[in-house]
């Protein structure tokens, strides 16, 4: 049986999904596969919370470390990596825990989901009409947002009813495809808001707000302790420098605003921990929506919890 962990960040599955393994180590025993958009990146690993070398030494872990941070890495890739992981493990008779909070990746591999093509060309263009406008999170910026949100709303208005204008990489995918293909974004597929039956059984971990706001601080404390900054200036210092999707790494895009545009150090360590509660509460409505998820209390042993639901069938591939 294969079950996916998730929930918002700094809920603590990670943790949990770690000590499921360590307890059912052996022959056909537990393997986790991340499912985190930015622990691909070699090099990111304090600001993404990436199981440590030791850690991947005693449990299997996949999908970390795939590409250089310079390079661009979608949805699509990781899909096609996640089948390939998910059937090896299957042919071993081993059992897969998927663990993570990036919705959208789960979802392409517990649904199938099929994804539009790629239209760089426009895809560039209308990045480029951003950056024009100035840096990220400026007030000329989110205005251009929602200049390109009012354009989508005009060709696609169901595909804009389902991005929210400060949502940029979203919003610059639904135009690339809606102007690259000559269809709108909203067309390929009934969308997100289907859950059909899936063969992956999904738990979820969930803290009340106050307390994922404590540990969210807390952590980002930790980060910048074990040397969060010196990962960054060693990322900016690259050749080939980090790729527009990995700046957008929680974290990382404010200790670059400090490194490359001298923002004060404890202004960008606030608005990091500012933007990480943010994404909690978005990845909480996120995962909400879905009936299909089970939800495990976080202080009654969801460790015994999510072994039972391993235990309860025979081993099945994933999609």
């Amino acid at each position: 049986m294969t079950v996916a962990l998730v929930g918002p960040t700094a809920s603590g599955k990670s943790d949990i999904a770690l000590a499921v393994a360590r307890r059912l180590a052996g022959p056909g025993g537990v393997e986790l596969v991340s499912v985190d958009s930015m622990a691909v990146y070699r090099g990111m690993d304090l600001g993404t919370t990436k199981p440590t070398a030791a850690v991947r030494t005693e449990v299997p872990y996949h999908l970390v470390d795939l590409v250089d941070p310079d390079q661009e890495y979608t949805v699509t890739l990781f899909q096609e990596a996640a089948r390939r992981t998910l059937a090896d493990i299957a042919s071993r008779a081993g059992r897969a825990v998927l663990v993570g909070g990036t919705g959208l990746y789960l979802r392409a591999v517990t649904d199938d989901l099929s994804f539009p093509g790629r239209f760089p060309g426009v895809a560039n263009g209308l990045a480029a009409e951003l950056d024009a406008e100035g840096p990220e999170g400026s007030s000329e910026r989110l205005a251009a947002c929602v200049r390109l949100h009012a354009r989508l709303a005009d060709l696609d208005p169901l595909g804009a009813s389902r991005i929210e204008p400060g949502n940029e990489r979203r919003l610059v995918r639904a135009l690339e495809v809606t102007l690259g293909s000559g269809r709108p974004f909203s067309s390929f597929g009934p969308g997100l808001e289907r859950y059909p039956p899936s063969r992956v059984v999904l738990l979820g971990v969930q803290r009340d707000g106050g307390e994922t706001d404590r540990r969210i601080a807390s952590r980002f404390s930790r980060l910048m302790e074990e040397g969060f900054l010196d990962e960054v200036l060693a990322l900016a210092g690259r050749p080939g420098g980090l790729s527009r999707t990995a700046r957008q790494a929680l974290g990382y895009r404010e200790l670059l605003s400090h490194v490359e545009e001298g923002v004060p150090l404890e202004v960008a360590v606030e608005e990091a921990i500012r933007r990480t509660r943010a994404f909690a509460r978005r990845q909480r409505a996120w995962f909400r929506r879905d009936p299909r998820i089970e939800w495990l209390d976080p202080d009654d042993d969801p460790v015994a919890a999510v072994i039972g639901r391993l235990e309860s069938g025979p081993g099945v591939p994933g999609p």
